[in-house]
């Protein structure tokens, strides 16, 4: 079971990476992506090692982004990997069958194509501009989950659907009510003054369901 909350890791002015991980997990965050970008494998493998102990210590599940040999090394929940960064089937034959594949989409057909390639869920987005991609896909909004998501209904397709991108509180009850699964955040809980109640917050809402 995918679950219906993913927080995706990032580095600000103040805090590191594992700094914002372990404030999510300690938060009640259960799935953690920890998400580097344009760094050498060398660099990122210490960073998962101690994320993925640090995940460990939660019980929270740790997803890498872009390096599936990483997740591999580090016996990491799975892997997720960027529409230009490789292929769900590439990542797969990799991680093998038991991990969770993640691929980011923004069209119907990139759905159906990572689908076809075997993914254990799909990040659709993005939901409106965000300052924490680069390259950003054409924004999808409300009215893009509810045409895509129908699209998936209408052809029995069943495979979770999470949303992503310069999510909000506010966004969470309208987002759920087009069918998608779950929501992936980062500034979100990054930014929050009280972590723990936004994160029981946002769980109560994506389980409204």
């Amino acid at each position: 079971m995918i679950n219906k909350l993913h927080y995706i890791s990032q580095q600000t002015d103040r805090r590191s990476h594992l700094d914002n991980i372990r404030a999510a997990c300690d938060a009640g965050c259960q799935l953690v992506q920890l998400r580097i970008k344009n760094e050498t494998h060398e660099n990122v493998l210490p960073v998962a090692t101690a994320a993925k102990a640090l995940c460990d210590r939660y019980n929270v599940s740790l997803i890498i982004n872009d390096y599936p040999h990483i997740a591999v090394a580090v016996d990491a929940a799975g892997v997720h990997v960027g529409l230009q960064d490789m292929t769900v089937a590439a990542a797969r034959a990799i991680v093998g069958t038991d991990k969770i594949v993640g691929g980011t989409a923004n069209t119907l057909s990139d759905v159906l194509t990572h689908v076809k390639n075997g993914a254990s869920y799909v990040g659709l987005g993005p939901f409106r501009f965000t300052t924490t991609k680069q390259n950003l896909s054409p924004i999808l909004g409300i009215e893009g989950y509810q045409a895509i998501m129908a699209a998936l209904r209408e052809q029995q397709i069943n495979t979770p659907v999470v949303a992503i991108g310069g999510i909000m509180e506010s966004d969470i009850p309208a987002i759920i009510q087009t069918g998608i699964h779950g929501i992936a955040v980062s500034g979100l809980i990054t930014q929050a003054t009280r972590q723990r109640l936004l994160v029981q917050h946002i769980y109560d809402l994506l389980n409204k369901q």
